[in-house]
């Protein structure tokens, strides 16, 4: 099993569940946990719920920008309705004590930055510099 951890995660994660079930009933097998990995896997939860929470919303305002950039562009509808579906699924997985560890200026210039340069040979239109929403529920708010 010391292996294992980097060949196949998933059965280490099964092994190591196991056996904290087993020391939750009691029984004494502390040295059987892989204690330095199950410490970093249990970091690693949680910024990957962030993660997928930011890159959600960087989505949401990459789709809001295109729209607001080429607003006569036939793709604006689905545009708007693919940023309200990212908002929701960011919606479903945020919690509020990733309140503080997102970044809502740093997402919206990301999304900026993944603004194409043009669009069917047409430049974009003027978009706000700065992030238009000045925290995680005012941008997860429905419209």
């Amino acid at each position: 099993m010391d292996n294992l951890y980097d060949t196949d995660i998933v059965t280490w994660s099964e092994h190591q569940a196991t056996l904290l079930r087993r020391i939750a009933a009691g029984e004494r097998i502390n040295d059987a946990v892989d204690w330095e990995n199950v410490v970093e896997e249990i970091e690693t939860v949680g910024r990957s719920e962030i993660d997928a929470v930011a890159s959600l919303l960087t989505m949401a305002f990459l789709h809001d920008l295109k729209a607001t950039a080429w607003p006569l562009a036939r793709d604006v509808p689905s545009w708007r309705a693919d940023a309200r579906l990212f908002r929701r699924q960011a919606a479903d997985r945020y919690r509020p004590s990733m309140r503080q560890k997102i970044n809502l200026a740093r997402l919206y210039d990301n999304a900026l930055a993944g603004l194409p340069d043009t669009l069917d040979g047409q430049p974009p239109l003027p978009v706000p510099t700065t992030c238009p929403v000045s925290t995680v529920d005012e941008l997860l708010a429905e419209p």
